[in-house]
């Protein structure tokens, strides 16, 4: 019996360790590293970003990882000015942009962008059109809508935002946003300020949705990873990091780590679609 125990607890910490080091294989490369990254830009990125960087300086804590938000337009800029060595955004850099700042290109995940209300709204499900006229304003009550009959409070992000890009392109379709439209500085932010407003709505990206609001059916199709996925959604996006010129050294390490296999789970856990 004794013999046996010793075997199945032999046999136990072979397979432990046979684990632990199949987990960290994604991440030798950083084994003994020294330096900093720092990183900034997109909302929607930071959850990705952020447990990508608490397994490197776990693994290596000599390695110094830094993440601001800012938006899409901040993380170009400053990626382009050499302020950051990442700079992340919801949309993809003009071509004027990538030709100024030498900038290089690195699309991780595929991402949605989610029109959203209260939980207590009973409104679940609108059409593009729908949408485009509360966000000109021409239609300011839920009445109008099938709900209660209270005004409409709209929320909005700011130019720099990649997430309101895609929105404006693609459920707006370019059209006016009320100047009456609360700013929300972040996903975070718009998604806190939803779901302490019985009347609001507003969009975020899809990986940021949670019990604290609902999401809405736009053109009779439900916002979530699996509809963006096989392409029946129709507000989707890529996630993308610039590097100002071709990246090197602990920045290249990173970038490449959201495109291992680890770093590709992370991006689904995170709720967005993995791109490999």
């Amino acid at each position: 019996m004794r013999s046996r125990i010793l075997m199945l607890l032999g046999a136990a910490i072979f397979f432990m360790t046979f684990s632990t080091s199949a987990m960290a294989s994604d991440l030798d490369s950083f084994k003994g590293e020294k330096g900093e990254i720092k990183i900034a830009g997109g909302t929607a990125h930071i959850p990705v970003m952020k447990e990508a960087a608490r397994r490197i300086m776990t693994l290596s804590p000599d390695v110094q990882i830094s993440i601001a938000g800012g938006g899409s337009g901040v993380g170009i800029k400053q990626a382009g000015e050499g302020l950051v060595d990442i700079g992340n955004s919801g949309k993809k850099p003009s071509e004027d942009e990538i030709s100024r700042y030498g900038l290089h290109l690195f699309q991780w995940a595929i991402d949605g962008v989610a029109v959203i209300v209260n939980p207590a709204n009973k409104v679940r499900a609108l059409t593009q059109q729908q949408v485009a006229d509360i966000y000109t304003g021409k239609i300011s009550n839920w009445k109008d809508v099938g709900g209660v009959d209270k005004q409409i409070n709209l929320y909005t992000r700011d130019e720099a935002s990649g997430t309101r890009e895609v929105f404006w392109n693609q459920a707006l379709k370019k059209g006016e946003i009320a100047a009456n439209a609360n700013f929300s500085v972040s996903n975070g932010a718009m998604k806190a300020a939803i779901s302490q407003d019985p009347f609001a709505i507003g969009y975020v990206s899809v990986g940021h949705i949670d019990e604290s609001v609902a999401a809405v059916a736009f053109d009779g199709v439900i916002p979530s990873r699996e509809t963006v996925k096989e392409g029946k959604y129709s507000i989707a996006r890529g996630l993308y990091s610039c590097t100002k010129g071709a990246p090197a050294g602990l920045t290249k390490k990173f970038l490449e780590y959201l495109f291992t296999e680890e770093g590709q789970q992370i991006v689904v856990e995170q709720g967005f679609i993995a791109v490999k």
